[in-house]
This record gives C-alpha cells, sequence and structure tokens, in this order.
C-alpha cells in the first residue's frame, strides 16, 4: 500500500511517499480502506518532533479514519466486510492514517454517521471525541449554563459550539470579526473579536459581571491564564493545549475553579453519541480545505498558517481520490 512516512522531524519537506506493508489483522482487529484522514495539531507537533521520544522514526503519523472495512479479525462480531466505519487510531500505539489501509482494534471503530461523507467523517474523529470528552465528562456542561470557547472558527472550536448549543448552553466564542457570522451560524450567542476586543473585559459586559460557568480553551499560553479572570464561582475550565511554560493561576483559586487537562482516550462510545447527533443533524462537520494524500506537507503548512488564509474548520486529505480544495481569502 502508499503511505506517508514520517522520515525525519522537521519541516514541511519531513514525508516521503512510499510503498510499505500492508499490517496483518488480529483476532480482534479489522482492517480498513482509508477513504480520507486529516490533519490535527497534534499531527504538525509530531512533525516537528515535540514529542519525538514516543515516536520512534521512521513512523507513519495520523489520527482520523474514515473508510471501509475490508477484513476482520476471527473475533470481531459487531463488523461485517464492507461497513463504513470512522474512527481515530491508538495515539503513539502504532502506525497512523497517513496510508491506504489501516488495521485498528475493533473496540476503537464506529459505523461511519450515514448522512456524511467519508471526507467529512474524517474531519470529526480525534475533534469529536476530544471535545466530547471535555464538556460533557470533564467540564459536565448543564443546560442554561454559559460557555466561553475560544477559537471558534478552528477545527475544534466549530465542533465545541455545535454541542454546547446542542446541550442547551449560552455559547460566547472568539473569532476574528471576518468570521462572526460564520460562527453565529453554528450556534453562537455572542462572538468576540479578539484580534481588537479584550475578551476579558467582553466578558464582564456579556454577563453583567457574573462570568461564565466554563471556558473551552483551545489556545493556551496566555489566554490559559487570564481565561480565570472570566470565570463564575465554582467555574470549570478545560484545556487540550499542552502547558509549556509554568503558569500562574493564583486568580482561579480565587473562584473555586476546576481545571481540567484533556489529552483524548479513544473509544467507541464518544464516537456514537456524536454520530446521533450528526444524524439528528445536530451538528455538521466543516471542512475548511481538502488535499491528496501525497501533499501532506502543504496540508500541515495550511494548519499551520490557515488564520491568515481565511482557513475554517479542518484541513481533510482524501486518501482514496485526489479533491483539491482551498479556502478562498476572506
Amino acid at each position: 500500500m502508499k503511505a506517508i512516512v514520517l522520515a525525519k522531524f522537521g519541516g514541511f519537506d519531513a514525508f516521503e511517499l512510499r510503498e510499505v506493508a500492508v499490517p496483518a489483522v488480529g483476532a480482534r482487529q479489522v482492517r480498513v480502506r482509508v477513504h480520507a484522514t486529516a490533519i490535527n495539531p497534534l499531527d504538525y507537533q509530531i512533525r516537528r518532533g515535540d514529542y519525538a521520544g514516543f515516536v520512534p522514526l521512521p513512523a507513519i503519523i495520523g489520527h482520523d479514519v474514515s473508510g471501509v472495512v475490508e477484513e476482520k479479525g476471527m473475533d470481531v462480531t459487531e463488523f461485517d466486510i464492507g461497513d463504513e466505519v470512522y474512527y481515530t487510531p491508538k495515539i503513539f500505539g502504532g502506525a497512523g492514517s497517513y496510508a491506504e489501509q489501516h488495521v485498528a482494534d475493533a473496540g476503537l471503530v464506529a459505523r461511519k454517521p450515514h448522512n456524511i461523507t467519508h471526507l467529512e467523517a474524517a474531519s470529526l474523529t480525534l475533534v469529536g471525541g476530544t471535545v466530547w470528552e471535555a464538556l460533557v465528562s470533564r467540564a459536565q456542561l448543564a443546560v442554561h449554563e454559559t460557555i466561553l470557547i475560544h477559537g471558534g472558527a478552528g477545527g475544534v472550536g466549530t465542533v465545541a459550539i455545535q454541542l454546547a448549543k446542542a446541550m442547551g448552553a449560552r455559547v460566547i466564542t472568539t473569532a476574528r470579526r471576518n468570521h462572526d457570522s460564520f460562527v453565529r451560524s453554528l450556534g453562537a450567542d455572542e462572538v468576540i473579536d479578539y484580534s481588537t476586543d479584550d475578551y476579558v473585559a467582553a466578558i464582564a459586559d456579556l454577563t453583567r459581571g457574573q462570568g461564565v460557568n466554563v471556558v473551552f480553551d483551545t489556545i493556551g499560553g496566555d489566554t490559559l491564564t487570564r481565561s480565570a479572570l472570566v470565570l463564575s464561582d465554582a467555574g470549570r475550565l478545560v484545556s487540550i493545549v499542552d502547558i509549556a511554560q509554568p503558569q500562574n493561576l493564583i486568580e482561579a483559586w480565587g473562584k473555586n475553579a476546576a481545571y481540567h487537562f484533556v489529552f483524548t482516550r479513544q473509544n467507541r462510545g464518544k464516537l456514537d453519541a456524536l454520530t446521533s447527533l450528526v444524524e439528528r443533524g445536530r451538528i455538521r462537520p466543516v471542512v475548511g480545505a481538502v488535499l491528496p494524500l501525497d501533499r501532506i506537507g502543504d496540508a500541515h503548512d495550511l494548519l499551520e498558517n490557515g488564520g491568515s488564509r481565511g482557513l475554517r474548520g479542518k484541513v481533510v486529505i482524501d486518501v482514496a481520490g485526489g479533491t483539491v480544495s482551498l479556502p478562498t481569502p476572506r
């Protein structure tokens, strides 16, 4: 099979297209013909060498699969040949999804929503599982609570807005002014232009000084530090960003706040819950760009620098075809 191999840690030229052996299928595994995968910040962090101790080279990386089951192990009863499935491969535990075929433990795999394409489904697996864990399992966001979602126009933010709205919350998000109508179309009730406005002051105005019950941090750094200032008493903050530098969270102590840091764990249950919302029309995938498998380097470049190119949502890789669809500058 053809696969994109990370041959070295470094820039966008670190990948090579190679012919590699198709993995054998274990008793509780399935082999999937990959129709689409997607690019995540975790991918370019691995490419740069941020997790060099966890990823021996050469490596096939990638964390989203949507495709069709072509082979199953003798103990797999929940799937049949020809089933359309989607899932996140085991992170730091084997070959990833930048390949024409992938072998996965059956417990990670879920049936693809019937009302979306493989390209759309691939945009949801890692992001959807992460957002579900953040808002449902950790923050336990409740009906009528208020949530601030940082980075609403990004790949994670677009799903988070929709899930929070489906849960009955009031949604405030940060985004550039040119994304205002877009994030409102996803369900955002209020939008703060982070390029010109101080979100701490804006939240104070929007909540009449009460603050928000939950903050979902997709940015990190100073955003994580200052987010304590917008929490209500006993508020919760969930961050999915590595803490590169020590953080002073003294303001959170004064709020009796709870902090949760999420590095998502994969399982079928979260994807099944997501599938239900997708098939009911409560969550729709946002695909901002599509590139073929042999342009993985360009896809990484686009995700890392997409803010200046008008990117909204996810960068998806058409493994089975050669689709090219790039964002229009806004």
